[in-house]
Parts: structure tokens; sequence; C-alpha cells
């Protein structure tokens, strides 16, 4: 893998196109901007519907909206049942799934979108589990002082930015915003099932820094980032992290989008360098408006990375996963099927979840279980999801399933909580106990996820 910055690659791209293709914006443009006699350029992915690619679920409907701002409204309750039924009712392993045999709030989501006169913001909170459980798997609060955590807990978008009138549209904002590496959306109700593969879950739902948005044309958007670093609120190191992504289009069935991230991303490790390459690929291969089968797609997404320096190479400390999927709509998109799962291979374990022992995290670790250079990790997974949408607005979601790692990973009839609650620092020993952790994870899920 090379060591040139993504940036470095895209920059040019961008230059050479502002140059060539000047024109006209797209939402926050006067449609006057084109000048006399020339049509605005087209809205970039507007040329057909996509709500079947995930992450764009949902109603065109936006009964929320006021004036120069569309609101949003998400509710995620969920109850998990976990085969291994843990006494503690705590599920490890998985960043959307966190409680066996409750009734819990995943989140509470808040928020929207405003544009007026070019200037364009989008806030949305993350209230419920999200608010303690995201936070936790961010080592970065751990260097120099202040609470970030806790500052930016409650908030799983928040940003700014510019319109600017070139292209088809170019936008420059800087704040908290979603990854989407992984291709798997943060927000549940806008995917094809509600846990997804390894490669998603493990990979980094939020950015916070500054993004720049260019679309040369209405069918590509090219967006290079420059960012605090994978999934973190703040720097690890002495340096921030960056990469970009590329979005393809070509046309109403097949949509294409390439992640590529490098930084110094191990705490306290200084010289040690992460790269990283997430490409997703999905088809939409039938479309019969009107028929009881009337939707069909599918997904393939690969991943691939590693870490060189401060005692370990790409050869020995990497990452290699999949995940692929298979959807299927009824009936008026009223009823959804999906099938699929996917595979990973993280030696080191530098992306693996943390188990939450004794209330490990991120920062704390635990020697329950390790993640030094050559410790293994592989595991792989299945999922059977079923989704009734009486409006475009709720989805009753019902799923299944199967996961497993080749050593003790997942909450075991015992729990990962000692006996009255945790004890001493997070994460660390406790005197004549040790958690139950299995190799295998069989788990129910029904859900209502509310999106307006």
């Amino acid at each position: 893998m090379s060591r040139i910055h993504p940036i470095a690659l895209v920059a040019p791209m961008l230059v050479l196109c502002a140059a060539l293709c000047p024109g006209a914006g797209w939402a926050a443009a006067d449609s006057t901007a084109a000048g006399p006699g020339k049509p605005a350029p087209a809205e970039p992915f507007a040329f057909a519907d996509f709500s079947w690619v995930p992450g764009n679920a949902g109603a065109s409907e936006r009964p929320l909206t006021f004036g120069p701002f569309t609101g949003e409204f998400r509710v995620d309750d969920v109850y998990h049942y976990e085969f291994s039924n843990p006494q503690d009712g705590t599920i490890s392993g998985s960043s959307e799934v966190f409680r066996h045999g409750e009734f819990q709030l995943t989140q509470l989501g808040l928020g929207g979108d405003l544009l007026y006169k070019n200037v364009m913001g989008r806030v949305m909170t993350q209230f419920g589990m999200y608010s303690q459980t995201t936070p936790r798997n961010d080592a970065s609060p751990g260097r120099g002082q202040w609470q970030l955590d806790n500052a930016y807990r409650f908030l799983s978008e928040a940003y700014g930015g510019y319109h600017f009138d070139a292209l088809h549209g170019v936008n420059l904002q800087a704040g908290i915003f979603m990854s989407y590496i992984g291709l798997w959306s943060y927000y549940n109700a806008d995917n094809w099932t509600y846990q997804p593969s390894y490669v998603s879950s493990n990979t980094p739902w939020f950015f916070n820094g500054v993004r720049l948005q260019i679309f040369p044309s209405d069918n590509l958007k090219i967006e290079p980032w420059l960012i605090n670093g994978w999934q973190s609120y703040g720097r690890f190191n002495d340096a921030p992290g960056g990469g970009g992504q590329i979005l393809w289009r070509p046309n109403g069935s097949l949509s294409i989008v390439g992640n590529q991230y490098v930084g110094k991303d191990a705490l306290g490790v200084v010289n040690r360098l992460r790269l990283h390459t997430d490409d997703s690929i999905m088809g939409k291969y039938l479309d019969h408006p009107g028929r009881t089968l009337d939707r069909a797609a599918w997904s393939l997404t690969l991943d691939a990375g590693g870490e060189s320096g401060g005692g370990v190479s790409y050869s020995s400390q990497y990452f290699l996963g999949f995940m692929a999927y298979h959807r299927l709509w009824f009936d008026r998109d009223r009823y959804g099927l999906t099938l699929g799962g996917g595979a990973i291979n993280n030696p080191g374990r530098y992306l693996v979840l943390l188990p939450p022992i004794n209330g490990a995290t991120a920062f704390s670790g635990t020697p329950y279980f390790t993640e030094n250079p050559g410790d293994g990790f592989r595991a792989w997974d299945l999922q059977l999801s079923a989704d009734y949408a009486p409006r475009p607005f709720i989805t009753f979601r019902g799923e299944f399933n199967y996961r497993e790692a080749n050593v003790p990973y997942f909450s075991g009839p015992g729990g990962v909580t000692p006996p009255g609650g945790n004890q001493g620092s997070p994460g660390s020993i406790v005197s004549g106990w040790s958690p139950d952790l299995v190799k295998v994870e069989r788990r129910l899920t029904l859900a209502m996820l509310v999106k307006m």
C-alpha cells in the first residue's frame, strides 16, 4: 500500500475540474446564475430514485419543512434477545447492539438541515444508548485535558458550511459529519439490516473536521477530508487524519463508492501510520412498480488496511474484510427481506471493538481481551432481516443474527460485569473473577424505527 496521502491524489483533479468546468450551483443557487438562456446544471444524483441505496431510505416527503429549515425526527427503539442469556444483560462486540432482554432507546434524534442564501448547516442529536456507547469507542480523549467525549456525546452530526455556485455544486463544511465508510449508515432506519457486518460495525461512523464536496457532474462526487482522526473527537498523536471519497452513479441502477484514509491513530505511538481502503458497489437489477416483488438489489463491500511503525508492519498488522447483501422489496416497498453477512481478519485487533469488560473503554483497554501486536482475530457473521413499513416514515424490523469468532469474544451466560457491578478502574483485573466470553453469538432483534 502506498504512503501517498489521498488528498494529494484528489486535489489536482479538483483544481483542474474547477478551472475547466465553471458553472452555476444547485439547491441554494439562484436559477438566474447560469446566465441568460443557459439552464442551471442539474442537481447531483437527482436524475433517478436512489432510495434503494443504503443510507438513502425513507420518504421523499418532508413534513417538518419550515421555510429554509427542513426538520428531521428519528426514534430507534429496540428489543434484543441474545440466546446465551448473559446475566448482566450486556451484549459485546457491536456498535449498534448493547443490551439483552430489555427494551432500549438506541437513539432519539432531533434536528434537521438549514439552507439559506448558500449558507448551510445540519444538526442531529443522539440521545439514548448511542450517547454512551459511541464515545466509549474513542480513545482520543485520553490525550490532554478537557472531556471531549462528554462535550460531543449528544451530537451525531453538527456542521455548518457554504455552497458555492460552481460546477454542479461545491460545498465546504466543517464540524462533525457522517463518514459512511463501510457503506451502512450510522442510523439503523436507513439500512437494509439493523446489525451491520463487521466491516461496517468496526469502521468509522463519524469524522470531526472539514470536508469539501465537489460535484463535477450530476452523477459524480469527489470529497476530500481533513479530520482529527479515525472516528475521534480529538487527535491521537501529532498529525491529523485525511482521506476522501469518490461516489459515482452512472445510472439509476448502479452506485460505486470508494473511501480512502491515512492517519496516525494509535494513541501515544507517534510513528505508527494507518492506511485503509473501503470500496463498495451496489446494483439494482429489478424494478417493477405495481408487482408483488417490485424491487431487488445487491451490495458488495471490500476493505483492506494496515498499520506500520512502532513495532508493527503491514504484513503482520492488517485488516481484510468483506460484506455482501441481497435485498428484496414487496408490495410497493411496504415489505422488505434482506440476507447477507461478511467476514474479517484483523491481526493486532486494532479495529476490533473492545468488549466492555468491567467497564472497559477504548482508552482503558483490558487484560481480559488484549489488543497487542500479533493477537489474532477472525470472525464471520450472517444476518436475516424482515421489514414492514406501512408508511415510509416508520419501519418495523425483525432480524436474526449469527456471529462467530476464532477466539472468545461475545458475552456468555456469566456476562462481562463483576458481581455487584464494575470494580476498580475501567477494564482492570478483579480478583477471583473473569468474564464469560464465548465464540458464538445468536441474537434476535425486534425494532421500531421512525424517520420523518
